[in-house]
C-alpha cells in the first residue's frame, strides 16, 4: 500500500511513524523556566547526532500551535539536560508525561531528586545513571504542519554524568547493569531484549 501523508490525518501519520520506527530511545529532558521552575518531560523523538563535538537532538510537538513548557524553557535559557531512563525508572519517567501546570515541577510530581548540574542551570535527575548537560546550538520548526507541527532542538553536550555502576574500563557502558528502556507504539515500551553482534566489513 502506498500512503500519501497529505491524504491522511496527522494522527494516522503519527501511528505509522511511531509503529514502524522502533525502538526509539527516550530523551528525558529537564529544563528550567526564567522564573526558576524546573520541568521534566520524556521525548521519544530523540537521539545522538554526532560525537565530534558531542551533540544530541530532540523534537517537541506543538499540538494546537501551543508550545510545551520544555520548548519555552529551552528557547528562553538555551540550556537543558538529557537524562536516560532505565527499567527501574520507567514508571517515574511515564509519570512526568502528565499535564502538570507550568508553575509546578514534574520532579515533585514524580517524587524524583533534582540534582544540581555543573555547567548549566537545569538540574539533572539524580536517580538516572546517565545525564548529559547541554547547551542549545540550533532549533528549527517544521513547516507545512496541520496541527502545530514540531520544533527540533539540537544541543551540544558540555558535561557527561555516568554512574560508576554502569561504567566499564575504557569508557564502555555495561548494558547488563544499565538496563535502558525504549519507546514503541502506543503505551508500549521495550528493554534491550536479545542482543547480537555483526562485524562491519573491512
Amino acid at each position: 500500500m502506498q500512503i500519501d501523508p497529505l491524504n491522511i490525518s496527522q494522527k494516522d501519520v503519527y501511528k505509522i511513524l511511531t509503529g514502524s520506527v522502533i525502538p526509539r530511545p527516550i530523551g528525558w529532558i529537564s529544563s528550567v523556566s526564567e522564573d526558576g521552575v524546573t520541568n521534566l518531560a520524556p521525548f521519544s523523538f530523540f537521539n545522538a547526532v554526532g560525537e565530534d563535538p558531542p551533540h544530541v537532538m530532540f523534537s517537541t510537538v506543538r499540538t494546537g500551535d501551543k508550545n510545551k513548557d520544555t520548548l519555552n524553557n529551552v528557547l528562553a535559557t538555551k540550556q537543558f539536560v538529557v537524562n536516560l531512563a532505565t527499567v527501574e525508572l520507567v514508571e517515574a519517567m511515564n509519570a512526568t508525561s502528565a499535564n502538570v501546570p507550568s508553575n509546578e515541577s514534574e520532579f515533585d510530581y514524580a517524587e524524583l531528586t533534582a540534582e544540581p548540574s555543573v555547567l548549566v542551570k537545569p538540574p539533572r535527575v539524580k536517580e538516572s545513571p546517565v545525564s548529559f548537560e547541554c547547551e542549545l546550538v540550533h532549533h528549527y520548526s517544521l513547516e507545512g504542519h496541520k496541527n502545530g507541527g514540531a520544533t527540533i532542538m539540537i544541543g551540544k553536550i558540555v558535561m557527561f554524568h555516568i554512574n560508576d555502576s554502569i561504567l566499564l574500563d575504557n569508557f564502555k557502558i555495561n548494558m547488563e547493569t544499565y538496563k535502558p528502556v525504549a519507546r514503541l507504539a502506543g503505551s508500549n515500551y521495550a528493554g534491550l531484549g536479545e542482543v547480537f553482534s555483526i562485524k562491519r566489513p573491512l
